[in-house]
């Protein structure tokens, strides 16, 4: 692959496996005129396989040591404006000073992925979608429906913020080095309109985010602060039910109740 040697604190695991790429770059199908921003290029294998496609893109590499590798491999093929910096820290929105909405790709950092999924989540005005290789675990977060273990916080307000699809696994083989567990491939569209009204959102997030601080309690004790059992009762909602049983809807109906 190369004599670069992958960064446990970066959580560096680099895809090798040309088949896997192939399926990415066409989940993405990118158009020649696409603003394309690769998270996380790395060595660069993802990005070689776009460039084939569109004449240019962007990236943003924590590694500073890998740059210049990346940049070389990648200069025959296109042009690659690479940004060193951390991606969690960094403003998307000024990328997208041209007025094209910006495709944000990668390969992300299994460790951070969460949290960068919700810092992105911040400049979605400017996003036209995001496909990204993540935890399998985190994909079958990102898709759950209510009623399930995977069903939680994450579920609920990345399904407020976007369509989430979840398009193909990818085993650990597939990386240089192998993770501990398996991957998968998801597509994130921000929504044009949110598909549930919501007065604050800011409420909704913390409303969500106490309801499932204690899964295996009812929603008359972890809400007890915020709604009363009278309230939800009055929104069809039985206060004995857990939190992973409401719909995005009953969240929301819940969340303008506080916000009003």
């Amino acid at each position: 692959m190369s004599e670069h040697r992958a960064r446990k604190r970066f959580g560096q695991h680099f895809l090798s496996d040309a088949h896997v790429v192939a399926r990415i770059v066409n989940a993405i199908d990118p158009r020649p005129d696409d603003h394309v921003v690769e998270i996380g290029p790395g060595l660069g294998v993802l990005t070689a396989a776009l460039l084939a496609r569109i004449p240019a893109m962007e990236a943003v590499e924590l590694d500073r040591d890998i740059i210049p590798k990346l940049a070389q491999r990648c200069a025959p093929l296109g042009t690659l404006l690479i940004h060193s910096a951390d991606a969690l820290k960094f403003d998307f929105t000024t990328l997208a000073a041209d007025g094209r909405p910006l495709r944000v790709v990668g390969n992300l950092p299994y460790n951070i992925s969460t949290p960068l999924l919700f810092h992105l989540l911040e400049s979605r005005a400017v996003i036209r979608d995001m496909h990204f290789m993540l935890q399998k675990e985190v994909v079958d977060r990102l898709a759950a429906e209510p009623g399930g273990k995977d069903y939680g916080r994450l579920s609920v307000m990345m399904q407020y913020h976007c369509e989430v699809v979840a398009l193909f696994d990818v085993p650990p083989e597939a990386f240089e080095p192998p993770p501990k567990v398996d991957s998968a491939v998801v597509r994130l569209v921000p929504h044009a309109q949110p598909p549930v009204q919501v007065r604050d959102v800011d409420v909704l997030e913390k409303l969500v985010a106490q309801a499932f601080s204690q899964r295996r309690k009812t929603l008359r004790n972890t809400l007890k602060d915020w709604v009363t059992a009278g309230t939800m009762e009055a929104h069809g909602i039985d206060p004995t039910r857990r939190a992973e049983t409401l719909s995005l809807a009953e969240f929301a109906a819940l969340a303008n109740c506080v916000a009003s």
